[in-house]
């Protein structure tokens, strides 16, 4: 079974990359016959989670072997932070993924889905709230009230000391271009001769 593919995705960082690796990898082997005792469930899942694909990561986990699931805490450990995402436990996720010693070859890896996802659950914090307590914003972004109150402000929020309230600073919509009207005579022209 050659993983090398997918072991250069991890060494270049390419996490979002892995689970069309892995998907693929497994469905040849699988076809194969080949035992997928040694297959790297732990990251395969974790791949599935940092594209916040959870139904592709519940299936995943259905299918692999109970001895496999006993025989490696490390991929139970990324169920457990499955787990949060789907309950919305959103200080879970952070404490699961905090709380397990990860291995060197997945150690950057649950990095980069923590950082990955703290920045998802900023965007939307952003587009819901107008204002919103410093330990709402600490719940759900999984840290202390002070490093929650400067990752905001040094995105653009401000901060009332008084009542321990960020103001949200929304992005500014983006400018929809105008369309050149000769550009959609060709295409109503193009569409036209494809029906017809």
């Amino acid at each position: 079974m050659d993983l090398s593919a997918v072991h250069a995705a991890l060494s270049a960082k390419s996490y979002s990359a892995i689970a069309g690796l892995c998907d693929d990898l497994l469905l040849q082997v699988a076809s194969r016959g080949v035992a997928t005792d040694d297959w790297p469930y732990a990251v395969h899942l974790l791949a599935h989670l940092y594209l916040n694909d959870q139904n592709s990561a519940r299936f995943l986990w259905k299918t692999v072997p109970q001895e496999v699931k006993d025989a490696h805490p490390e991929l139970g450990a990324i169920w457990k932070i499955g787990q949060c995402l789907w309950n919305r436990d959103y200080a879970g996720i952070y404490t699961s993924a905090q709380g397990f010693e990860w291995g060197p070859e997945i150690a950057d890896f649950v990095s980069a889905f923590l950082e990955s996802y703290r920045k998802r659950i900023f965007e939307l914090l952003t587009s819901a709230y107008t204002t919103i307590s410093i330990a709402d914003v600490a719940h759900f972004m999984g840290m202390s009230e002070e490093d929650a109150t400067n990752y905001a402000v040094q995105n653009g929020w401000s901060l009332d000391v008084a009542t321990k309230m960020l103001t949200v600073r929304k992005q500014k919509p983006q400018t929809n271009q105008k369309l050149d009207p000769n550009k959609l005579q060709r295409l109503t022209e193009c569409v036209f001769h494809l029906e017809h």
